[in-house]
């Protein structure tokens, strides 16, 4: 298989984005390999809020999302800075999205504060050239979420997953600021299956604009 496609040669700057379990850190991380590219990961464990808020999402929520606001941030300016003209970047993030868990988690007072702090944090850095969205279902990243065991997401609840779930499909439903590839993940395992993620990728190659909705077909197969 054609493992860069014209498409992939004109874009610096790729972004995999998916709610909690939906294996964006994976499929990031695999498409990097894949392309040589430079890989940029969340910095989700380094967070020293990210337990406390787990267990009580009403008093911690603010200083998690802030650590989260400035450490995303300084990545992606370092992004902006100097990556980003010298070789493909796959991050499994997004910084606008980080707007998603801001306004789930915080309440009127803390999202106006933060929504200030955040518009001209936006302001220095790059957006995607091209994302790719893995979608599922609550059902199947609730799966996956246990299934990789963290301690600090141990007492997450379907109900949250759920409307992470929801926020994320109407983020991406809505979005417009850069093409969308939007992959149904419900039923595939392209980490163990690399006929699945050949697939997804041979899509990506296709390049375009605006949105598009994929579903792979090689678990029908199984």
């Amino acid at each position: 298989m054609k493992q860069q496609g014209d498409f992939l040669k004109q874009i610096h700057y790729l972004a995999v984005e998916g709610a909690i379990g939906a294996g964006k850190t994976s499929f990031a991380s695999l498409l990097a390999a894949r392309l040589t590219a430079k890989l940029i990961l969340e910095e989700v464990e380094e967070n020293p809020f990210i337990q406390k808020f787990y267990n009580d999402r009403g008093r911690y929520a603010f200083q998690t999302q802030l650590f989260f606001l400035l450490s995303r941030y300084r990545q992606q300016l370092e992004i902006g800075q100097k990556d980003l003209f010298h070789q493909i970047v796959v991050s499994d993030y997004m910084f606008a999205k980080d707007r998603i868990f801001a306004n789930l988690n915080l309440n009127e007072n803390e999202f106006s504060l933060y929504d200030r702090v955040a518009e001209i944090l936006e302001t220095h850095i790059p957006k995607p050239d091209f994302i790719i969205y893995l979608q599922a279902t609550g059902k199947r990243l609730l799966k996956n979420v246990r299934e990789r065991n963290r301690t600090y997401e141990s007492s997450l609840e379907p109900e949250y997953i759920e409307s992470v779930n929801e926020a994320y499909n109407h983020f991406f439903f809505n979005y417009t600021d850069a093409p969308v590839l939007i992959v149904d993940a419900t039923e595939i395992d392209f980490v163990r299956n690399a006929e699945e993620f050949d697939e997804i990728l041979k899509e990506l190659n296709k390049g375009g604009k605006g949105t598009r909705y994929f579903k792979p077909l090689t678990h029908v197969k199984k």
